[in-house]
């Protein structure tokens, strides 16, 4: 595990930036080649991609500066350093949502749809995400006597907290987590019945892990009512998906195609 995928010249270029970087261009792969399958433009997949990855790093980075505000206070120029760490995936998720209403609003497509489309191939992009963190160092677990723990090395954020004791590999639960829900929602996108039911069910799956796998994170958490944040957040995402799941309708339109 190492911080330092290369440097350019003396500036180093961060295995973090690079993870994030390939998972929102598998992301982009993932949509063209499936946009071709269902007859959509050229240049579709990448035109969403750019309004996810803006729109999600944009809100990923406001919900890590909020939650660190006096930090970055002291060192504003910080804020904008992405690519050592510091962001949070909801907040990512949550400001892509939007960006996907305003997409479909002016493309004229449909949401349901298009959020269905999108949402296949969000969990490959954050399995490669979770990759970068483990390189990095960050969204660390707590200790552990599993077999599988893993001890980080001297100067990385688990090391100065835990020194050489085996944590958890939190990073890796939910990249090997988030590439088994990759292949089951498109396995369900094929079969789908209803207009929206792969956002519901992202909804019903994924909150459930991340707020199990809360549970044994080691880095510093924003507590509220004995949860993390990322919990309480969780809890709201899964009823959001319960409601949809009831409301939405019966069969799907395929808009897209």
């Amino acid at each position: 595990m190492h911080q330092i995928c290369f440097h350019i010249g003396s500036r180093p270029i961060y295995w973090y930036g690079v993870m994030v970087a390939c998972g929102f261009l598998l992301a982009v792969v993932h949509w063209s080649l499936l946009g071709r399958k269902q007859n959509l433009p050229a240049g579709f997949g990448s035109d969403l991609g750019f309004w996810v990855m803006l729109s999600g790093i944009l809100g990923a980075r406001i919900a890590y500066v909020l939650a660190n505000l006096p930090e970055f206070i002291s060192h504003p120029v910080s804020i904008i350093r992405i690519d050592e760490g510091g962001l949070v995936y909801y907040g990512g998720f949550i400001c892509a949502l939007f960006a996907i209403i305003l997409f479909a609003r002016i493309k004229k497509l449909p949401v349901w749809g298009l959020g269905d489309f999108v949402i296949t191939g969000l969990p490959l992009g954050h399995a490669l995400g979770r990759l970068g963190c483990f390189l990095n160092g960050c969204c660390f677990g707590c200790q552990t006597q599993l077999p599988w723990g893993i001890s980080f090395p001297e100067d990385s954020a688990p090391w100065y907290r835990y020194g050489a004791a085996a944590l958890h590999p939190t990073q890796l639960y939910e990249t090997l987590f988030n590439l088994a829900l990759y292949a089951f929602l498109l396995w369900v996108y094929a079969r789908r019945k209803r207009d929206g039911s792969i956002v519901a069910l992202y909804l019903l799956i994924y909150p459930v892990f991340r707020f199990l796998v809360e549970f044994v994170r080691g880095d510093e958490r924003m507590i509220y009512v004995g949860l993390t944040l990322a919990q309480l957040t969780s809890l709201a995402l899964f009823a959001t998906g319960l409601i949809l799941w009831v409301l939405l309708p019966k069969k799907v339109h395929n808009p897209l195609t």
